[in-house]
């Protein structure tokens, strides 16, 4: 599992409801370079598979298939989703909190609804009708003033005063309320795909039950006016009925499944929750084949190498066709300074595995790469192309194919390799200084030498 690529935290806007929404996010840009910088992005083979096992069928039914929607997984522990562009975002916290599968698809099919409504785009065109009103309220107001303070009524211009704030809050509500209506549509939407797809409402009401708790807990007092999602009772209320009513309702996700979503979260818990909380939720469930695999991973991360490789060696036996198991004696061995079996161990995972991710071929490069002989960084630097092949935004994977061809002597290669990484992580003007260094070496007209000049000129761009 890699950890976050870049750990500054989100700015929270409050507790209850501020930190557990699901829903549409207005940024400036939706590029992957952008959210490199601004999102603790979490990098997983085996989390990013199951996530997309379960997006898979609620895209279908969403007409969805083939927009090129992208799961980003956020590190953060609050239970919160949403969606920018062609991209979803969900937080390490939902997948945590969720007990079931069925309530992080729940949530999937929400932000699924947004995307299927367009909403991003109709949040946009409110945004500017609400800047509109602002404006038209605000010159109203001055133009009120200014006539008062000339005939010297005050009374005028207090009522000037008035409609200048006035103007702005009445904007203000009107765009909170197209976005709680949009975010009841969803919720509909959402119901939709699920029984489109043969599964349960069920996780949804777990899931806006839960929120309904958090607030209560909180004791903060909402002003259901004031805030851009509809308070979660309001929520149940319009959802349960219909969600009842549905022959899914009973109907559970399977046990496969359920393993593989209670693996996920004991693996999220001893990476970003620490040994203790790890260990807690390893005593909950004992003897079962996840509590095994956090148990495996907490002693890989704090423990005593030798019973981790022992417990993975078990795991293995146990499900030999897991590709993830594999990969964590692939882990365990790198870390004990035996890159040759760990390389042997990465390769097992991608044989197994049926995502074809493209981080498991980086981490066997870089176990190549840690054997160090000439032949071995030969095939580190295959299957690091490999790996970028399935993924380019993979900004660690340009970092060790710079390192492999620089031990290669291919000084070009490696320069526009770190120009890649720069160019993913948002830092064009280095990028283009490095792309720049490469095309010197490069052939002329070579893709590696256009490639090198796209990138030259967007560090351009970037600099006006």
């Amino acid at each position: 599992m890699n950890l976050p690529i870049n750990v500054r935290p989100f700015v929270r806007a409050g507790k209850a409801l501020a930190t557990m929404t699901l829903g549409v996010a207005m940024l400036a840009s939706t590029t992957a370079q952008s959210f490199a910088q601004g999102v603790p992005v979490v990098r997983d083979a085996e989390i990013e598979a199951l996530v997309r096992d379960y997006s898979r069928p609620i895209f279908k039914a969403a007409g969805l298939s083939k927009a090129g929607i992208q799961i980003v997984l956020v590190n953060d522990k609050s239970f919160n989703a949403f969606v920018a562009g062609r991209r979803m975002f969900i937080n390490t916290g939902a997948l945590m909190q969720a007990e079931t599968p069925n309530e992080i698809i729940g949530v999937i099919a929400h932000e699924a609804g947004h995307l299927a409504g367009g909403h991003q785009q109709r949040l946009r065109d409110q945004l500017e009708r609400a800047k509109t009103m602002a404006i038209i309220a605000g010159l109203l107001g001055a133009g009120a003033i200014v006539a008062g303070g000339a005939s010297d009524n005050r009374g005028l211009a207090g009522a000037g005063i008035g409609l200048a704030t006035g103007g702005s809050e009445v904007a203000r509500r009107s765009l909170l309320s197209y976005q709680r209506g949009e975010e009841m549509a969803a919720d509909r939407s959402a119901i939709t795909y699920l029984d489109a797809t043969g599964q349960s409402g069920r996780g949804m009401l777990a899931t806006f039950k839960r929120f309904q708790s958090a607030l209560s807990l909180s004791g903060a007092r909402v002003d259901p006016y004031r805030v851009s999602h509809p308070m979660p009772q309001d929520r149940i209320s319009n959802l349960q009925t219909l969600i009842e009513r549905s022959p899914n309702y009973g109907k559970a996700d399977s046990a496969a499944l359920q393993q593989r979503h209670d693996m996920m979260r004991f693996k999220i818990a001893a990476y970003t929750q620490g040994q203790a909380a790890a260990s807690r939720m390893i005593a909950k469930n004992p003897g079962t084949m996840a509590a095994k695999y956090g148990d495996a991973q907490v002693t890989y991360l704090y423990g005593n190498l030798r019973s981790a490789q022992s417990k993975a060696d078990a795991l293995v036996k146990a499900q030999p066709g897991n590709p993830y198991f594999h990969e964590l004696r692939g882990d365990i061995l790198m870390k004990t300074g035996r890159p040759k079996e760990a390389a042997a161990a990465y390769g097992k995972a991608i044989q197994l595995d049926p995502a074809k991710s493209g981080l498991l071929p980086v981490m066997q490069g870089q176990a190549l790469l840690a054997i160090g002989t000439p032949d071995a960084v030969k095939q580190a630097v295959a299957q690091i192309n490999k790996g970028l092949e399935r993924d380019r935004e993979n900004i660690s994977a340009y970092r060790y194919l710079a390192q492999a061809q620089g031990m290669l002597g291919n000084v070009a290669e490696a320069e526009l390799a770190t120009a890649e990484g720069h160019y993913y992580s948002g830092a064009y003007r280095d990028a283009a200084v490095f792309a720049a260094r490469a095309q010197t070496r490069l052939k002329p007209g070579s893709p590696a030498w256009l490639r090198a000049q796209d990138i030259i000129n967007q560090g351009k761009s970037a600099r006006k």
